[in-house]
């Protein structure tokens, strides 16, 4: 009976995803409009010409331009954010105490599970493509992606991802979350004997998984279309800028993992529902699960983390008032990664067993991966030094990345090396690690793309001093969270646990005092880019960074200043009042007392 279920389930979610390309398939003239970088008007592909987009609603379901899609991407991956955040948040304060038990342990298990999920797959993937988006095209003179049509689908593909992924969270009867973790070991989660593991929650989750590799895997093909095909004819690939070098060594690395996780998860959902043994003792093995899963799951690492090396390869020199140094070298080293990231996958499983001489094959690749992250860490230090820095919150959040990285860097290469990782494998030392490579670096570049660019996507500049709380509290709050959890793996906690011993009580409650901090960090950030958007003072001009005095104003604020000049559009949020003008770092002017008026020019 719980079997045919499942069935009607699946066939179900096949039914409802076919009668979504049927409605898209249906909407009429798409590609309507075709938005240019120089604002002209473009005739779609029935050749007639139309001036404006669709309002309301309506532009936002049907939009095919990348900035329209770029801004649903940024929108999403920050809902997504906010989820995975209060997550973790339940998990920290069931952790205060090591006798705690405000959630059941099998409620903390299926929140590890969503969160892991939930930051890596439906925030960490989104908001590069939010970024790419908008920027890719303005960056390389492209009036628009390759494929506008399939752009706007690989977003369209991620709400229904989510609803899936989180469904277990559902009041549904006899529907309970996924409680595997992200990694979905086997043979737990082939729903093995008659726990939890069984329930259509996993399926449903597995689903989501599928739908969200399918979106990036469509988003990677049309950027490597995109920068391959539609660069205008003074960008070569001698100056492509760094940022669009990072999007197409990460498609390309799309391309190559995600169709393998698909394909693991196709089979682990044919062992759930219809008996194969792909991953049962008796087949497969368990082993082979992580062999497929680390295949793709270390380069996935490294798809998270390329495009916000790019982010600070492209603000930081902004700000130290020079061009990146050895940029050749940083093109290079990104391209190497990208080839080396392939080729460590087994440095998870160095406790399962495996022969010793893979061990130290795959210790020397693991090691050798360092080189080219500590080339990049070494131009970016030499950029800024005897630069003409600009403390502005942007520049901050990239200095913040750099020593946060360099600390989730060392702390990886200790495990890389297999007598340590013997030591310290599934510890919370991995925890702290990790999540100082993903919260105090990938998602640190995050904003400092978000406040450098906040100005080109809302035509208004945010609250200078709310930035700067926003920094401090974001980065004191990861390093006292994180390095706690390094010392608690070192001390021997393992992860993934609700209770602990009691000599662990000390730390865990520093890590949570910790996780607070960061997230009283993400409410300032939150409060401060709605309000500006709002209400804050206008940008005037395309450079409001003050580039032109270092000779590096860029395509995208070019763009920005055609549009201002030419007066083709308002940006969104909050009605026209007298023009104000307020930056972080960029010209002093009066802003007549706005939200924005604590304002310097940080030289």
């Amino acid at each position: 009976m719980e079997l045919n279920g499942q069935l009607l389930l699946t066939v179900l979610m096949g039914v409802f995803l076919v009668g979504v390309a049927a409605w898209l398939a249906r909407i009429e003239n798409w590609r309507s409009y075709t938005p240019l970088a120089s604002g002209g008007v473009a005739a779609g592909e029935t050749g007639e010409a139309h001036e404006e987009k669709p309002g309301g609603i309506v532009r936002w379901l049907t939009t095919v331009d990348h900035k329209d899609i770029g801004m649903l991407y940024g929108t999403y991956a920050i809902l997504a954010f906010v989820v995975g955040g209060l997550m973790v948040m339940l998990m920290r304060v069931e952790l205060i105490d090591p006798g705690q038990s405000i959630i059941e342990n099998t409620f903390y298990n299926s929140l590890l599970t969503s969160h892991g999920i939930t930051m890596l797959f439906l925030f960490g993937t989104p908001i590069i493509a939010a970024f790419a988006n908008y920027l890719v095209p303005l960056l390389i003179g492209a009036d628009d992606m390759a494929f506008p049509r399939i752009n706007a689908i690989a977003f369209w593909l991620l709400p229904p991802a989510a609803l899936l992924i989180w469904a277990g969270f559902f009041p549904i009867e006899n529907l309970l979350p996924a409680q595997t973790a992200w990694t979905m070991y086997t043979p737990l989660s082939a729903g093995v004997g008659s726990g939890t593991q069984a329930n259509a929650g996993v399926d449903l989750m597995l689903l989501g998984l599928h739908l969200s590799g399918v979106s990036a895997t469509m988003g990677a093909i049309n950027f490597i279309a995109t920068i391959f095909t539609e660069r205008g004819s003074k960008v070569t690939w001698a100056n492509l800028d760094i940022f669009s070098w990072t999007i197409l060594t990460q498609s390309g690395l799309i391309l190559f993992a995600f169709p393998l996780l698909g394909s693991a998860l196709v089979m682990l959902l044919l062992d759930r529902n219809f008996g194969t043994t792909f991953f049962a003792v008796d087949g497969g093995g368990s082993i082979l699960w992580q062999h497929l899963f680390w295949f793709f799951g270390h380069p996935e690492v490294y798809i998270l983390v390329l495009p916000p090396m790019g982010i600070v390869s492209y603000v930081l020199p902004r700000f130290s008032g020079r061009r990146l140094f050895g940029f050749k070298f940083v093109v290079y080293s990104t391209l190497a990664i990208g080839v080396l990231s392939f080729g460590v996958w087994a440095h998870h499983m160095f406790a399962t067993g495996m022969d010793p001489r893979l061990r130290a094959s795959f210790m020397a690749v693991s090691l050798a991966i360092a080189i080219p992250s500590a080339v990049k860490t070494f131009n970016w230090i030499t950029t800024m030094w005897n630069g003409q820095l600009r403390l502005t919150t942007p520049m901050l959040f990239c200095i913040g990345f750099i020593s946060n990285f360099i600390i989730g860097g060392v702390t990886g290469v200790f495990l890389a090396s297999v007598p340590v990782d013997l030591v310290l494998h599934d510890t919370y030392y991995v925890v702290g690690h990790f999540h100082y490579v993903v919260m105090g670096a990938i998602a640190f570049a995050g904003f400092a793309g978000l406040y450098y660019w906040y100005p080109l996507f809302t035509g208004r500049m945010y609250q200078r001093t709310l930035g700067k709380w926003h920094f401090w509290l974001s980065m004191i709050g990861t390093n006292v969270t994180f390095f706690a959890m390094i010392l608690l793996g070192y001390g021997g906690m393992p992860r993934r646990y609700a209770t602990y011993l009691p000599q662990f009580a000390s730390l865990h409650q520093v890590a949570t005092v910790g996780a607070f901090l960061i997230m009283i960090g993400q409410i300032f950030w939150v409060y401060n880019f709605v309000v500006s958007w709002i209400d804050g003072p206008r940008v005037e001009d395309g450079d409001p960074w003050n580039l032109d005095e270092y000779g590096m104003k860029t395509g995208e604020w070019q763009w920005l200043e055609r549009r201002i000049d030419t007066s083709l559009a308002v940006p969104d949020g909050g009605e026209e009042s007298e023009p104000e003008a307020a930056t972080d770092g960029g010209r002093r002017v009066d802003d007549g007392g706005s939200p924005g008026a604590d304002v310097d020019t940080d030289d």
